[in-house]
Order: structure tokens, then sequence, then C-alpha cells
């Protein structure tokens, strides 16, 4: 060993902490290995010196029991060593390969232990003992009336340390203890574990540095007309009379039913304990409390030698004085944490009333420490759940003795076995739980960047080809149902677009009715008229038959019908990830079976999670997303699109067209939305045109539009869409403009937007590992055949060919070509624009805009370039 200086000054004590601090360095260095032969070994050379420790302590304090301070020692070295003896205190403690995660432990530092003189002997080893299995060099304030015996302690243990192969200085001790040192060594530590009074709790909480300090205790123990008088009397007496009353989870106040407080009182006075009258009483009180705070010279003192310094006679084997009081005020000195075999003894009128009383005493004087109950736990469950809800303690005993059972792992293995106990908030500490190894660690999370798992999701069945309809509702009657509700709108249903359903339907003996009632914009109040109805008819099928209105509106429909109940601003909250949203949606398809049959081509609703609604209180649109409102079945025949109009064929179309692009450069796109985004972008520029132009005379052109549509439908349900929808969504709601226009208005500036290789911010996912998407579009470029120089000139190119596509089926390039005035544009557009960056789609775009970024985007949309 190195000279030792004795640490009697700030200057030594700096020098100390130095050589510790050199100490803790190396330590930290050392495998889990070496560690625990560390651990081991001063765990055993602790325990061999309980007895020598005890006789030492109790000799220089004048308080408590050697013979149970034996039992405090004990504990701390065999049942800390025992608790930790397989616990992963260095390097890797924690790792999920699968995930990237690892956690490391590191040692916190140099830590400052004050030590109190109640336990002077067994907190220095629980002390010493976790700072060794933690890596931790530590430095121990004992209270000045026990320094000796603190520092014995502490001095064992680092030999033993040291002689297992710890460093040299890795424990070492204030010799003459002082406020001034104590102050300086909790500010020069990384932490301090604080044992003792409110003041030194108090001093290191407000040091500066890191502190691990508990609140005083206060115990009360309710002992229940349930419980079993014999165990709750004896325990008590076992807890209260353990090394004197000094450990600070000891019963202070114990409070009896009326039903049996004339028994308990009895078993008390059978077992030893000295029931005081009126007059000792008062003697006792003005013992215990003098000048407003606890007689020092009862602490830790037998009842006997308390009840001489109260000027009263009692046995010399008297176990504990009780002093039956009736107030819980805190002006009563019976009420207070007396730290003695002094009891104060309540009469409850019930079980409340116990209760209450319970609660007052801690509130003013034991608040998050500990409180204790005594009550026949088969019976009583309702009684018990009462009390732990009432009690602001951190630590609720039940049959228990406090003062062993609170430091944990005696009368429960599950309570971590620890001398210094947490209060929480509650107390003014940092921890509410009994303090441990795993307070003493920093813990070092490793995570590597990690892919979320991805899907793919689309209709159990999906139909195609022309003519497919009939013989795809066929399968209604192999799965048996019987009613069939069929949602559209005026239009087609006057129009007969649904008269082939309903005929195959009745071919099928299956009942059905049908909602027309949709409008082009479907709000909240039809679907809910729709669901109504849904209700009274009670189908087991759904048949949605529409473009995106009737669709979206059916979905919303088949919602209330399955689940009356749920809330429509729920379903419609915001989410970054679908599989972590807040609101769970509720599962779908166990009343009805829900078919989507689309009569035009560029929704792709009948195979997508979403379903667009507006709020007609507000005109807020509000896109709902949720695997859970995926159709059942989607069938998509041409032959209910043949017959659509021109601006329905455009518009349509060129939503089809938007939802590939933004699919493909989603943040979220991925090899199986891919190949799906790039094929309809494909399509739709060869057979749109084509459609527009010639509508049914040129079959194959319908049918191809219908295919384009249902697979960017399949794409973009998976992948997502961007800004284009936000901004759609929202411009469509503010001005009354069809979807597929708006979003083809917002399409060529978004994709300048997106395209910037250094933008502003991009948006947040794992997998989009940093702004691509101009190679993205030059992707798609080079997929339609487009050439160009360099990545810039074919966007570039490919702006100019969707440029040419809306002049073929007669869409226009800006808001004002619409008649948009330029008042009522400027007067919605701050709204628009923070809506737009609030939309469910935004969240998808790989560049994250700014809500003036959108603002700027719809004035260039608005007034053209």
């Amino acid at each position: 060993m190195s000279e030792y200086k004795t640490v009697d000054s700030v200057e030594v004590l700096s020098e100390t902490l130095k050589k510790v601090r050199e100490a803790q360095e190396i330590f930290a260095t050392y495998s889990q290995e070496q560690v625990d032969k560390i651990f081991k070994a001063a765990s055993i050379a602790a325990n061999s010196a309980r007895i020598s420790l005890a006789k030492m302590a109790v000799e220089e304090t004048g308080m408590g029991v050697i013979e149970d301070k034996v039992i405090k020692n004990h504990y701390a070295a065999e049942y800390i060593y025992n608790k930790y003896r397989n616990e992963k205190t260095c390097g890797i403690i924690e790792e999920d390969k699968s995930f990237g995660i690892k956690k490391i432990a590191e040692p916190i530092g140099v830590i400052a232990a004050v030590i109190p003189t109640t336990n002077p002997t067994s907190t220095s080893i629980f002390k010493t003992l976790i700072s060794l299995k933690t890596r931790n060099g530590i430095i121990i304030s004992p209270h000045p009336r026990a320094k000796k015996s603190t520092i014995e302690a502490a001095r064992i243990v680092l030999e033993a340390a040291v002689k297992a192969g710890a460093p040299e200085n890795i424990i070492a001790w204030i010799d003459v203890p002082s406020l001034e040192l104590t102050n300086y060594l909790m500010q020069s530590a990384d932490i301090i574990l604080a044992t003792g009074g409110p003041g030194m709790v108090k001093s290191a909480y407000s040091s500066g540095k890191p502190a691990l300090g508990v609140g005083a205790g206060n115990v009360p123990a309710v002992i229940d007309d349930s419980a079993d008088i014999t165990l709750a009397v004896n325990s008590i007496i076992h807890s209260k009379t353990f090394d004197n009353g000094m450990i600070c989870a000891s019963e202070q106040s114990v409070i009896i039913l009326d039903k049996i407080y004339d028994e308990v009182k009895t078993e008390f006075s059978n077992r030893g304990c000295y029931i005081l009258n009126d007059e000792e009483t008062e003697k006792v009180r003005k013992t215990i409390i003098i000048n407003g705070a606890l007689n020092a010279k009862i602490v830790g003192q037998k009842a006997h030698t308390i009840a001489q310094l109260a000027g009263i006679e009692v046995p010399e084997n008297t176990k504990i004085l009780i002093g039956e009081v009736e107030s819980v005020d805190i002006s009563e000195e019976f009420a207070h944490e007396k730290l003695s075999p002094v009891l104060a003894m309540y009469r409850a009128n019930d079980f409340e009333d116990a209760v209450g009383k319970a609660h007052r005493l801690i509130m003013d004087g034991g608040i998050g420490h500990t409180s204790s109950l005594y009550i026949n736990t088969v019976t009583e469950s309702e009684k018990i759940e009462t009390f732990y809800k009432r009690m602001r303690t951190c630590r609720v005993l039940i049959n228990t003795p406090s003062s062993q059972g609170g430091i944990g792992d005696i009368y429960n293995f599950k309570l971590t076995p620890s001398l210094t106990l947490g209060c929480g908030t509650w107390g003014g500490n940092s921890v509410s739980e009994n303090v441990g190894v795993k307070h003493l660690l920093n813990i070092k999370t490793v995570a590597e960047r990690r892919e979320n798992m991805l899907w793919f999701r689309v209709p159990e069945k999906v139909y195609i080809k022309r003519g497919c309809l009939p013989l795809a509702l066929e399968e209604l009657k192999q799965m048996g149902k019987k009613k069939a509700f069929i949602v559209t709108d005026t239009f087609l249903f006057e129009n007969g677009y649904t008269k082939g359903i309903t005929d195959k339907l009745e071919e099928m003996g299956i009942q059905h009715t049908t909602f027309s009632n949709v409008a082009p914009d479907p709000n909240l109040a039809c679907a809910k008229e729709g669901a109504e109805l849904m209700k009274s008819f009670n189908p087991d099928c759904i048949i949605a038959v529409g473009g995106g209105s009737a669709m979206d509106a059916a979905k919303i429909m088949w919602v209330l019908y399955e689940h009356p109940d749920v809330d429509f601003m729920d379903m419609a909250m915001r989410f970054m990830d679908i599989r972590k949203r807040v609101y769970d949606f509720p599962k779908m398809g166990e009343k009805a079976y829900f078919i989507a049959v689309p009569t035009s081509a560029g929704t792709g609703s009948e195979v997508t999670p979403f379903a667009v609604i507006t709020d007609e209180e507000t005109g807020v649109k509000y896109p709902l997303a949720d695997y859970e409102l995926l159709p059942k079945m989607a069938i998509v025949d041409s032959d209910m699109m043949m017959n659509a109009p021109k601006g329905l064929t455009s518009a349509s179309g060129i939503d089809a067209l938007v939802h590939s692009i933004e699919a493909y450069v989603s943040m979220m796109a991925t090899e199986f939305t891919d190949s799906l985004a790039l094929e309809a972008i494909k399509i739709i520029f060869e057979y749109l045109p084509r459609a527009y132009e010639k509508g049914a005379e040129d079959p194959e052109a319908r049918e191809k539009m219908a295919h384009a549509a249902t697979i960017a439908g399949m794409a973009f349900a998976n992948a997502f869409l961007g800004i284009c929808h936000s901004m759609g969504h929202k411009l469509g709601a503010f001005h009354h403009l069809p979807h597929g226009i708006t979003v083809s208005l917002v399409l060529n500036e978004v994709m300048k937007f997106n395209s910037e290789e250094v933008p502003n911010k991009m948006g947040t996912f794992p997998q989009y590992e940093y702004p691509h998407t101009l190679r993205r579009y030059a992707e798609i470029a080079e997929y339609l055949g487009i050439d160009g120089k360099d990545d810039n000139e074919k966007l570039e190119q490919l702006l100019l060919k969707i440029d040419e596509l809306k002049d073929k089926i007669g869409i226009k390039h800006t808001i004002k070509d619409y008649g948009i005035s330029e008042e009522d544009f400027l007067k919605t557009l701050d709204e628009m624009s923070e809506q737009a960056f609030d939309d469910q789609c935004t969240g998808a775009n790989p560049r994250y805009p700014l809500i003036e970024e959108i603002k700027e985007l719809y004035k260039k949309v608005y007034y053209g370039n």
C-alpha cells in the first residue's frame, strides 16, 4: 500500500480524490471476471468482520444492539453479493443483433458516500461493495460520531479488494469529517450516495452533482380486523426492536381497527411491550421531541433507557414503549419518526378511517418512504388496493416487518436488497426504489442504423379483364352471402351502372338495396346516412360502385356500420409510421365483406387502404389511412368505364399518373412498388390520350387505363404518396376543383421542388439514405425512353412530356386558369399551406417541406412561370 495521509483538510482530500480518480480509470478497464473476483473477496472479508464491526459501532456510537448490527453487516455482505454475483456490470450487458442495438455498462467515476451514524458499518459495506461491482471509485464521508467504525469497515473492504487485484486507492475516506470536507467531496465527486438526516440529503441534492439520497421514514402500520393478530403484533415487535428501531423503514405508528383494538393491545402487552398511561405518555411525549427536533439521546436506545430519561419506571426487559394517542397531526410528538423502540398507537373507527390516519402520518413526516398493512390477503384484495392507492410511499409492505421487509430480499425475494431506500419525488429523491448497482452505472447504447420492416399488401382477391364482373360476383354465392348493400352515386345509379350487379345478385338469390346519395366530394354526414341504412338492412356484403368518392364513402360507412361507436377524429389522427399510430383502427370485415368495383380509371381506391372524406362542419378534407380499410375484393372490369365522359377520363387518368410518380419517389418505395409504378406510368402515357379522345370506341385503351389505375393503386397503397396529394387535397377543399385536376396542377412544381439535390430538409425514414429524387425522376424518364445528357435534362424532358399529356387531355396549367380569383386564392393561402403541411400524405414525401415552401409552391402553381 502507498503511504497514507490522514484526510483532515481540503488539500489532502483533493490529493486523495486525484488518487481515487487515477485508480478508477484503471479499474474501468477491468473485465467482468476480474471485477467479480474482487467483489467476492471483498464480500467475504466484510462478512468475516461482521461481529467485530458490530461491536465497534455500538461502542463508538452508544446506539443500537450488537447482535442486530451483526445481522445488518451480514446482510450487507451476503445479500448484496448474492443479488449481484451474476449480474453483468462490465462491457456489453445486452445485445440484439437483428435490431442493431447493444447496451454497454460503464462506471460513473468517483462516488461520494455519506454514511449515517445509525448504520455506519453496514452502510459502508453496502456502498463500497456496489461501487466495486460497478468499477467505480468511492470516498467515504463518515458521521463524526461513527467515524472509526465506518472507516474500519471501508478499510477491510479495501484491503480485500486490493489483495484480489483492485487498484490500490479505489476506496478512500475522510479521517476527520467536517461539513466543509463533506461539501467539498460532494461538489468534486461524480455522483453522491447520501444516507443520513434530511439536512445532509438536502445538501447532497443542492451540491450541483447527481445525487442518490433518501428521505425520512415515518412508517404507519395498519392492522385490519381481518389480520392474523399474533402475526401482526409479533412482526411489528420484531421490526421495531431490531437495532433498537434505527432502520428508517421501522414502524413509527400502529393503527388498529376498533373491533380488534383491545385484542391487539393485549397482545402487545403480553409480548413484552409497555402500554403507557396518560401521565407516562405525556412524559415520554416531552422526551421524544425537544425544541421541535428529535431528541438525539433516545435514538437507538433501549425502551428502559428512554423510560428513565422520561422519568418513568418500566420493566428492564421492556421491548417497546407504546403511547395511545389520537392526533395524527405533526404537533403530536408521537406522530414523528422516532428511530427508537417508541411506538404510537391509534384506534380507527373503520378501515377508511385507518387509511386516512396512515395517509396523514405519511404526508406530514414520511412521504415517499414505506407504509405497512396487516390483512387477510385472500379475502380483502379490495382493501389492499384501496390502501396502496392512497399511500404515497414507494414501498407498501403487506404482512411484513417493515425494518427487515423494507430493505428487501428477506420477506420478499423480488424486492431489491439495499441499505439506501429511495423515496421518489414525493420524498424529494431522484429514485423511487431500493438503490442498487444499476444506479451506479452509465449505460451506453450503441444503435446501428436499421431499415424498418416494410410490406406489400393488396386485397385478397383482385379480378381483372373486361367482362369479369358477373363471374367474380358468383363468389358471393359460394361464400354464402345473403344480403348486399350497394353504395354508389346518383349519376351511376340513374344511368344503370348498378343494374348488371343487381341482376346478378337477384339471379343468385341475394337480397340487395342501394344507397345512391354519394356526392362528388363525399362528406361525413353522407357516410353516417349510409351507415344508418346499413344498420337497418344488416348486410353481410358491401359493394362500392363508382369512382373514388363512392368507394371512399363506402369505406367510412363500412367502419361506422361495424363499429358505430368509433370516433372519426381518432381515425383521422395523423401518424408518422402506420405501425406505430396512437389510434388502433378497429378490426374490419367481421360483419360485412367489402367489394370495390371502380367505374373510373384513376383513384385506385379499390386496392388501397385510404379513404378521403370531408368534414362538412369545417370543410377540411381528411385522408384516412389504415390497412383495415383495404377492400377484401376488387373487381376491375373496364366495361364499367367505357362511357366515362372526357372530363372524368382526364382527371382520373392524370390522378393515376400522379399516384405512380409519387409512389416511385416516395421514401417508402421498394422494389415491389417500383415495378408497378413504372409500368403504370408507361401505360398511362401511351393509353390515356387514346381513352380521352376515343372513349368507348377504343376499348383497348379503356382496359389499359383501368389496369394502370389499379396497378398504380397497388404501388401507392404500399409506398404511400407525397405533397402533390397533400397540396391537391387542400386546393380541392378550399376551391372546389376536382381532385385529379388539383394534383395535376401542382405536379410539375412539386417535382422540381423534390429534385433539389441540396434541399433545406429531407424526409425522415431509415431506408431513405440521402436526397436522390432527381435520379428517381431520371429513371422514370429512362423507362419512358427519354434521353438527356444528365439527370437534370432528363427531368426537364419528363416535365415537358407531362405538360404535353396535360394539353392532350384538356388539363390547364395554372390555378388561375380555372377561374379562381387572386383575392380568393391569397385569402386562403396561409391556411391552405398549413393544412397541406399537416396532411397525412406529407410524411412520405422525399423532401420535407416547410410551410413557407408549400406556400411558395402554391403561388407558382397559381401564377405559372
